[in-house]
């Protein structure tokens, strides 16, 4: 009898399993977190004054515990204080981080006193912005301008000016000087000065601070200093601080449970303790005073502390600490309403009032998409318009960094599939993958805020300009091929890649551009379109074409030199539409990537051109693709060499427009350089690109967040990055491949192509694939429609300029296999049984062509945008 062999199988449903736990972990410490812990402090105040850490070695990148802190500009400190004065009173400790203030509001005024003999001397300054700034030298807080500071009279306080800001800072000198009374006198001050603060009737300032006695080092401070001030007699005077402004009922989670009663709150003082876990030896020269870059984010803390909850709440929302989210207008509300409850109302009426519903599944297949939709778009305002889930600053780290793209490209290489016969140039798998690993890198990215690092930007605007190189290169390529030029084809286009990003900017309040991609390609598949639309009928001469594209390319760039004709159009969308665009910063998008779309066309034209004089079989095309080999490695090679060599990456950008083409250009030829580099893909590239317009445009608020700024933190903790990662991977992964599949099926409704038809699979080569239908992930259930080109079957053979037919190719970029677009523009071959989509519970009589749904559309969005506020 034979040994059993060890089997190990899973279920084929694993993936939504695991998705499904991770979404449920996800929801659960949200509650936990969200309900209880953080119920003392939902604004995230105490855990900016509290808690936090620094995430570099340099000392430049403050992290307070679960949210986001500014860094402020003169801008922003001028439109929250202007023309208001700031207090500051207390001793050198003080006086250090009244200056780094004052640095701040205006870089111009003076980091430091101007000598030493007046270093005990009162300061005013007046910045550029009428914010008035003043110190008080008073280590004791015992002088006149303090008592008159903290005991005003009926005058003053009926005074319109109130300080926006009042910092009191003492005890070390208590310490220092033994006549000063020691600690008993401090303890006495400090019992007088805040009761002081709570015994008046109107506040004495909009937020007063009580800056926490200063840890030193010991082994730095002179010997006078070292014997006096000791680090226990400091953690006395701070724990003593710490229970008489914020006692512990304050921050008791559990305190609104039903119990014995206890201690009052806390005084309306800021108590930020979290100063002294910012300092470090190493920052340091005589133990007592520190550099400029903690002090200056200190200043930092208490800008944020008193700005963050008044600037106005708008994109992008990348301050977290300290501040609520805004409550949405009534007619966002509204969005968010129909966004949400639209699918899932649909599903309930159908169970509740439809005839038929006895015998219903509890989810047919044409509600599914809706309800994806509606669960996408409520998970991602939840995850970056509420504080239901964490968010935290980025930081580079280059191991992190090295890792993750290590890791990617392991688990890419580890799922690399062989067909059977070669698939020919810049085949559907081989573009699958191209799409994948980019967006992989881009995520990578944008994930460790690796934007800084010129080596690093350099080679991802290359993979932004390989996007449009594709999608030139498709879209002329099925123009040349087809011919087809009708509404159906522009409106599924522009349907597929706008749906989720304007979804997106109506539900989370932001700017249609700021999702840059999609805008992006969506105006250059219009000018393709009308590159080659003009004139079309003359497509099959070549000199026309290429004269056609030239002229293309010179007008849009002549356009694009002339800014006041974008801001023209602009001012329009403004006036008529309340469309508010930057000019400017869509400028720089286009002309960052403004020829390597034409690159992509001419590209698309050589490929027929090669195809139709089959050159392929000439004896010396071995060597020629050898050759093109070797330069294209030597071109890879210097393009890395010169974009590294580049002081910074503004000075790249200059250059990127004119040499971008050259390593898009020299990892197609390397990519395809022979029959086994043709035939195999990586399955796990692959299917990162069957999703990768939505992993681009979701990764901004459900894997980053604060408008990519920051990013999603579903479980608290000092040192749970790394689960945070995985978590959140698996989730917005998840998300991002339904979400691509119920977009396509919306589009395939709107666009009005057959009752309840789907998007069809592609059809497999029989040599490539077996004859069961491919399994989910490669259907093009979820393609964004960038890269359709044309596919022959069933429709005259073509034949080259002598007559003789052209026998059909392996699947290529110029003849990929037929795609649910294409089928459906040629309307040859009838559209597969799908799941489809429903937009209403119940059988309607009124079936709108596409015009009128086109129509319907433009103008609820018209209205939206003239009614939002």
């Amino acid at each position: 009898m034979s040994p059993r062999r060890f089997q190990v199988s899973l279920n084929p449903l694993w993936p939504h399993y695991l998705s499904w736990a991770c979404v449920g972990i996800a929801v659960f410490a949200g509650l936990i977190r969200y309900g209880i812990l953080d119920r003392p402090d939902p604004m995230h105040c105490n855990a900016l004054l509290t808690e936090g850490r620094w995430l570099d070695r340099k000392f430049r990148n403050w992290q307070p515990e679960g949210c986001m802190m500014y860094q402020y500009k003169p801008q922003d400190v001028a439109e929250c204080m202007s023309s208001k004065r700031v207090v500051f009173v207390g001793d050198s400790v003080t006086r250090q981080l009244f200056y780094q203030f004052a640095h701040v509001i205006d870089p111009t005024l003076p980091t430091a006193p101007p000598d030493d003999e007046q270093k005990h001397a009162d300061y005013r300054y007046t910045s550029d912005t009428d914010i008035r700034i003043q110190f008080y030298w008073d280590p004791y807080l015992n002088s006149t301008h303090t008592h008159t500071l903290l005991h005003p009279g009926v005058q003053d306080l009926r005074s319109s000016d109130t300080p926006a800001l009042l910092v009191l800072g003492s005890g070390l000198w208590y310490l220092r000087y033994a006549d000063s009374g020691g600690l008993s006198a401090w303890e006495a001050k400090l019992e007088s000065t805040l009761g002081a603060v709570t015994r008046v009737r109107q506040p004495l300032a909009d937020v007063v601070v009580v800056l926490p006695v200063e840890d030193v080092v010991p082994s730095k401070l002179s010997p006078e200093r070292a014997a006096s001030m000791q680090a226990s007699d400091i953690d006395a005077m701070n724990s003593d601080l710490l229970h008489r402004i914020s006692p512990p009922a304050l921050r008791d989670p559990f305190a609104f449970l039903p119990g014995p009663p206890r201690r009052p709150a806390g005084l309306p003082i800021a108590l930020p303790l979290v100063f002294n876990q910012m300092l470090h030896p190493s920052q340091t020269e005589d133990g007592l005073h520190f550099s400029d870059l903690v002090v200056g984010t200190q200043a930092h803390v208490l800008l944020n502390l008193r700005c963050n909850d008044v600037l106005p709440k708008t994109f992008p929302l990348d301050k977290t600490c300290c501040r609520r989210y805004p409550w949405p207008s009534v007619l966002h509300l509204l969005v968010l309403a129909g966004a949400f409850l639209w699918a899932p109302g649909n599903w309930l009426l159908a169970r509740r009032f439809n005839p038929r519903s006895s015998g219903l599944p509890l989810l047919r297949d044409d509600e599914i998409s809706g309800l994806a939709l509606s669960f996408a778009a409520a998970i991602i305002y939840i995850a970056d318009r509420s504080g239901f889930w964490l968010k935290e600053q980025k930081q580079f780290d280059p191991w992190t960094f090295g890792f993750l793209s290590l890791l990617s490209l392991a688990v890419g290489v580890f799922t690399v599939k062989r067909a059977d016969s070669d698939l020919g140039l810049l085949n559907r798998e081989q573009t699958d993958e191209w799409k994948g690993w980019m967006q992989i890198a881009i995520l990578i990215y944008h994930y460790t805020g690796a934007s800084k690092i010129s080596g690093i930007y350099n080679p991802i605007r290359v993979l932004v300009a390989a996007y449009l190189f594709m999608t030139g290169y498709g879209h002329t390529t099925f123009y040349v091929k087809k011919a087809d030029f009708g509404l159906l084809r522009v409106a599924q286009v522009l349907v597929r890649l706008n749906l989720l990003t304007l979804l997106l900017a109506y539900t989370m309040n932001t700017d249609y551009i700021s999702y840059y991609f999609a805008p992006l390609v969506s105006q250059w598949y219009l000018i393709i379109y009308g590159t080659m639309a003009l004139g079309s009928q003359y497509n099959d001469r070549m000199p026309f074409l290429v004269a056609k594209i030239i002229l293309s390319m010179g007008v849009v760039t002549w356009f694009m030199s002339e800014p006041w004709l974008l801001e023209a159009i602009f001012q329009f969308l403004a006036r008529f539409c309340n469309i508010q665009w930057s000019a400017r910063e869509w400028a720089f998008r286009v002309n960052l990537d403004l020829w390597i779309v034409y690159f992509g066309m001419f590209t698309a034209l050589v490929v027929i051109k090669v195809r139709e004089y089959r050159i392929t079989d000439h004896p010396r095309w071995p060597l020629i693709v050898r050759s093109a080999a070797a330069v294209s490695a030597a071109v890879l090679l210097w393009f890395f060499a010169f974009e590294l060599a580049q002081p910074d990456k503004f000075a790249y950008n200059l250059w990127h427009p004119y040499v971008s083409f050259l390593p898009v250009g020299a990892f197609v030829v390397l990519r395809n350089a022979n029959a086994i580099l043709r035939s195999g893909s990586s399955r796990m590239f692959a299917f990162i690109g069957t999703c990768s317009l939505e992993t681009f445009i979701i990764q901004y608020h459900l894997w980053l967040a604060g408008d990519t700024k920051g990013i999603l933190v579903v479980l608290p903790g000092r040192h749970s990055r790394p689960l945070n990662l995985l978590l959140t991977t698996i989730i917005f992964v998840y998300v991002s491949h339904h979400v691509a599949k119920a977009t396509g099926e919306v589009t395939n409704w709107i666009c009005g192509t057959g009752k309840a038809a789907s998007l069809p699979t592609t059809n497999p080569p029989a040599s490539a694939r077996p004859p069961p239908p491919p399994p989910e992930s490669e259907t093009d259930e979820g393609q964004e429609v960038i890269f359709m080109v044309p596919q022959e079957g069933d429709e005259e053979p073509i034949k080259d300029r002598d007559g003789n037919p052209i026998p059909r190719e392996p699947d290529t970029a110029t003849r990929p296999q037929r795609r649910w677009l294409d089928r459906l523009a040629e309307g040859s071959t009838p559209p597969r049984p799908s799941p489809g989509f429903r937009v209403w519970y119940g059988d309607s009589e009124w079936t709108p062509g596409l015009r009128t749904k086109l129509l319907i559309g433009l103008g609820g969005m018209w209205l939206l945008n003239i009614m939002w506020p």
